[in-house]
């Protein structure tokens, strides 16, 4: 029988089985399945899957014998075309905060299923007539500067829920018939507001108070990276968004998404490379500058020089030229979190089949367990630290004016053209 006839046989029985509510004795699979396309979410490009050599594309003498170049695979996947900005973070910052208000002044319901209360974003919040009971989210009067009433954000606290497969995965939990999956289901609750004051803590003897001031507040800052966000605040960032868009999907009927996360270290890598493998940088190298001598990043250029490429501390997080997936400042302007611990010689031991490495660092935990990898250079930082192989870290519960973020999620087929 031809394929044409085949697939006439197929969109009949179907047909019987729809009209009867029956299968007709055929094996058809489960015939009330939703319609499943794949769209590339708002803001995101798609990274096809594929190979490269991880490592680094260029002499480095210090770091040859522990991180030596190492061919791995990676899962396609959608990624932020630019590093999450200022006023997409203020997005989560501002329904917190109306999330909190909304509880103060008693807009929530229980749901009927779980017996949860959830808040009701359909009643209006009225800031004026609730004067009173919102006065919780405020600065006490005498922390006020002028009598000014301004958010208190030590308020603004996120409750974010995660589920530990990898501990699930463990056969004392996945093979045991009386396993508590409680035990791996984690609440944390994280205050999302940034360190504006990363801006002076940073550095010693040094004039940056206006950023402290006005980097995240400020429209001129809107589309600038966010910054002086940490790790665990990143990925409360990444949970939200989850949420947010999960939620809306279902609303209207639609089938959720995998979730929002923060990238591997090989993810990011990958991505970084524009599919130019053993490239020095991201618009492939090997210098910082294209044959007209325009610099290609935001950088140090040289030393005490930071203006010279156009940008004195942050850049818009779409300047200069994207890479080949399209992926603007992967090298430069912010160093980026992933979601990887970090470890110097990770590359001897991971897989490479999407190689990763995850430790849920406790705050009792030693100091060195809490490194997690940062990529990618900054607006501060030389040339080096923005080449694609270039590893480093920082601590995940520290946050600076230099280190950003932006999210992947991890595409649910083979090809986007499935």
């Amino acid at each position: 029988m031809t394929k044409p006839h085949l697939l006439l046989l197929a969109v009949i029985l179907l047909a019987l089985a729809g009209c009867t509510g029956a299968y007709n004795g055929q094996l058809l699979g489960e015939l009330d399945r939703p319609e499943w396309n794949a769209t590339i979410p708002y803001g995101m490009v798609y990274i096809p899957s594929g190979t490269l050599h991880i490592g680094q594309s260029d002499e480095d003498i210090n770091n040859a014998l522990v991180q030596k170049n190492k061919s791995i695979s990676i899962q396609g996947f959608f990624m932020d075309e630019t590093e999450i900005t200022n006023n997409e973070y203020r997005q989560f910052v501002n329904w917190v905060r109306d999330s909190i208000a909304r509880k103060l002044v008693g807009l929530v319901y229980t749901d009927d299923i779980t017996g949860a209360e959830l808040v009701d974003w359909n009643a209006r919040l009225d800031w004026d007539e609730n004067r009173d009971a919102l006065e919780p989210l405020y600065y006490p009067e005498n922390q006020r500067i002028l009598g000014k009433r301004e958010i208190d954000p030590r308020q603004l606290n996120y409750v974010w829920t995660w589920v530990d497969l990898k501990e699930a995965a463990r056969d004392e939990n996945r093979l045991n018939p009386n396993f508590d999956r409680t035990s791996v289901i984690h609440t944390e609750v994280v205050n999302i507001f940034p360190d504006t004051l990363c801006w002076v803590h940073d550095y010693t003897y040094s004039y940056n108070e206006p950023f402290t001031r006005n980097y995240f507040w400020h429209p001129a800052f809107d589309n600038y990276p966010v910054v002086g966000v940490n790790w665990k605040q990143a990925s409360a960032f990444s949970g939200w968004r989850t949420r947010f868009f999960n939620e809306w999907k279902e609303a209207h009927g639609e089938v959720p998404t995998d979730e929002f996360r923060l990238p591997t270290e090989s993810e990011w890598e990958y991505a970084a490379r524009g599919g130019r493998d053993l490239a020095p940088y991201p618009w492939g190298g090997p210098y910082m500058r294209n044959n007209k001598g325009c610099i290609l990043a935001n950088f140090k250029p040289g030393r005490g020089d930071y203006p010279d490429d156009g940008g004195f501390y942050t850049v818009k997080a779409d300047a200069y030229f994207p890479n080949d997936f399209g992926l603007y400042c992967m090298a430069g302007n912010v160093s980026e979190w992933t979601s990887s611990a970090y470890d110097e010689d990770a590359y001897h031991f991971e897989h490479d089949l999407n190689p990763d490495i995850k430790y849920n660092a406790q705050d009792s935990d030693p100091i060195t367990l809490k490194r997690k990898v940062i990529r990618g250079g900054s607006w501060k930082d030389i040339a080096y630290f923005c080449q694609t192989g270039t590893r480093n870290y920082e601590y995940q519960d520290t946050s600076k004016c230099y280190v950003g973020f932006r999210d992947v999620m991890t595409f649910l087929g083979r090809s986007i053209n499935d």
